[in-house]
């Protein structure tokens, strides 16, 4: 009896041996998920590459994503689905499609995202096979997470303090102060202060009224809610009235910082204005037309033309002598004649 149960036993595995010829492994521990860049740009593709440390003939892969931050474009390595932010890839499509060692996904960022967008893949398996279907390897069922962000090229944000003519001492001087950025970092709370460098003894001030008409001092207490307000995003231009007085003439530096209350008042952007302060204005001399003396007219006197005929003056005492002659001549040849 023991010796039929033994051989029932040896026939069994051999039976399992012939007909499955199949053997299993506990985990595919050699999969490796990158993607070609870490930082997406809006508008910009990024691909995913999953490689799997060795050759197979046959998988089934599906990759989350966010679907408000990323397009899905294309494939690499089987026939793919994608529905509800996830794609579903196949391999093989086809028999006989020959074995692989990667495949990839390729995605394109949105291109209207103005923030700064955190995300992640995450990638599930099933059906491993090697490239004969030899072995089989366990499904891979808590998510591999790969991560990247989504976020515009930002532009640093400029601090500009602009006036017009001179600066007297103790007289308002209007000045408008703007900071922009075509596409600014994002800020949950940002505040704009001010530090100002003045002749020695002297002071001045920088000053603004807010919303309800109650006049703030930037120089002494800063501009805003003391926890700071929300900036951030494209072509952001801020504009504001201001008016500087400074009481001594002098050379006086006035320095804007826009700072992050959020991460211990570190500088976003930083400019320093430099300003002379005169005693007094200038005075202005009115420009006056040059006064003349009146001359007199003086007649134009034009040169005498030289006469074509010379004009005849008196008597003519030539004429009857010349007739005189022509007399005597005449007679002359006259009695020639008749001798």
């Amino acid at each position: 009896m023991k010796k039929i149960i033994s051989f029932l036993m040896i026939a069994i595995l051999l039976s399992m041996i012939i007909f499955t010829g199949k053997s299993y492994a506990a985990a595919l521990d050699t999969i490796a998920i990158k993607t070609d860049k870490t930082t997406v740009r809006p508008g910009e593709t990024v691909t995913l590459t999953i490689e799997f440390g060795q050759e197979l003939g046959a998988y089934t892969f599906d990759i989350a994503y966010d679907e408000n931050i990323f397009d899905y474009v294309s494939v690499e390595g089987g026939k793919e689905n994608n529905t509800n932010g996830k794609v579903k890839v196949v391999y093989p499509d086809v028999l006989g499609a020959g074995a692989r060692n990667f495949m990839t996904v390729t995605f394109r960022a949105k291109g209207d995202i103005t923030t700064s967008n955190p995300t992640e893949f995450l990638v599930t398996a099933e059906g491993l096979a090697n490239a004969d279907a030899s072995v089989q390897f366990d499904d891979i069922t808590t998510p591999i997470v790969k991560n990247v962000t989504v976020e515009p090229e930002y532009v640093d944000y400029t601090l500009k303090l602009e006036h017009t003519g001179e600066i007297v001492k103790e007289e308002e001087k209007p000045m408008t102060l703007v900071y922009s950025s075509p596409m600014g970092r994002y800020y949950e709370h940002a505040r704009l202060i001010a530090e100002a460098t003045t002749p020695s003894g002297a002071t001045v001030q920088l000053l603004a009224n807010d919303q309800a008409n109650l006049e703030h001092d930037i120089i002494q207490s800063g501009w805003g809610d003391a926890q700071g307000y929300k900036i951030g995003g494209k072509d952001v231009l801020q504009t504001l009235q201001t008016r500087a007085i400074f009481s001594q003439p002098g050379d006086y530096s006035i320095t804007l910082k826009l700072i992050d209350r959020d991460h211990s008042d570190q500088v976003i952007a930083e400019q320093a204005f430099q300003f002379t302060v005169l005693e007094m204005s200038t005075p202005v001399i009115p420009n006056t037309p040059e006064t003349t003396e009146p001359t007199e007219e003086v007649e134009e006197v034009k040169p005498e033309e030289t006469p074509k005929k010379l004009p005849k003056t008196g008597n003519n005492l030539y004429v009857p002598i010349v007739v005189l002659l022509m007399a005597l001549v005449s007679s002359y040849v006259y009695f020639n004649k008749k001798k």
